[in-house]
């Protein structure tokens, strides 16, 4: 087989593991329903402006979102995708990305990207921020009823968001890069598998081996949205990562965070570590271990920053 019929054959397979992963997600809305947008406010400071915006994207309920850029920059942008943790904090959802939280590095991270030159955009995801009308719980068992998935719900909305970032004429779409921590994590993960679109991938604090997880008898540290019904019997977590490659993806972990095993993390790096060198990418994975728990470090946030220059 000539180079060329592997890499299509490649591109292929890769395509057909996406389909499948994306099946397990459950009943989900149409994907050709218009967006619309409406501004809710609009905030400039010396360094950024930030929208207040309220989208449709899902026909079920209407998504909240912050978009923010750099005051001092016109034309296509560089974006990223940031996708907001859990925390057990229902009421924080996309504000952890323009005020920032106590497990992340300050500046909060729509600053921090702004001062680099990036706009951003984060959505309350499900059951959190402006969504919190119904507990997260309730919001599994309804969906499970109905043929939905909670974290496939999840997923859906944030590829929507590309949908939408794809019609601003403010963003460069061939770098659009995505990151997250915790839940955050984990959504950028999913996001990066299975939309193309996303350049660059970072998740910081939540690259699970679900193995590693079930035998650290650690599922009761994840909350009830992180279960995707059948997810084990087709799918692990090296697969559903190695749908990034080549793509540049940076995973950064806690040594003592108990979310992400040890003994899983290695299993991930080294399974990912092949796939990118038979991808002829071997530079673009990359996973660094840090002497902390399960929050940011200040030496994370300089590397992220760095990922991000250098790829994005």
């Amino acid at each position: 087989m000539s180079r060329h019929n592997s890499i299509q054959a490649l591109a292929q397979s890769k395509n057909r593991q996406r389909k499948e992963l994306y099946q397990l997600l459950g009943k989900l809305p149409d994907r050709r329903r218009p967006i619309t947008v409406e501004l809710i406010s609009t905030q400039e400071t010396d360094e950024l402006i930030t929208e207040k915006l309220l989208l449709d994207i899902n026909g079920l309920e209407k998504v909240p979102a912050y978009f923010t850029k750099p005051k001092n920059r016109t034309g296509k942008l560089p974006l990223i995708l940031f996708n907001h943790s859990h925390f057990g904090q229902y009421g924080v959802g996309k504000d952890e990305f323009v005020k920032g939280r106590p497990e992340m590095q300050k500046p909060p991270y729509a600053l921090a990207l702004g001062r680099a030159g990036y706009a951003g955009l984060c959505i309350d995801s499900w059951c959190f921020g402006e969504r919190q009308g119904r507990g997260e719980m309730d919001t599994f068992k309804e969906m499970l009823w109905n043929g939905q998935v909670l974290w496939g719900m999840m997923v859906y909305d944030h590829i929507r968001a590309l949908d939408y970032l794809s019609t601003r004429p403010d963003v460069d779409v061939r770098r659009i890069g995505t990151m997250g921590m915790s839940m955050g994590s984990t959504m950028a993960w999913w996001l990066a598998a299975l939309d193309e679109r996303i350049n660059v991938c970072v998740d910081l604090c939540c690259l699970t081996d679900y193995q590693a997880l079930l035998e650290a008898k650690g599922l009761g540290l994840h909350g009830i949205y992180y279960y995707v019904p059948s997810l084990l019997t087709q799918f692990t977590t090296a697969q559903i990562n190695g749908l990034i490659s080549p793509r540049p993806h940076f995973s950064l972990a806690g040594r003592f965070d108990q979310l992400t095993p040890l003994a899983g993390l290695e299993k991930i790096d080294e399974q990912l570590t092949k796939v990118y060198q038979q991808d002829g990418a071997p530079t673009a994975w990359k996973l660094t271990i840090y002497e902390t728990g399960h929050q940011e470090t200040e030496g994370m946030r300089a590397d992220i920053m760095a990922f991000y220059r250098q790829w994005l």
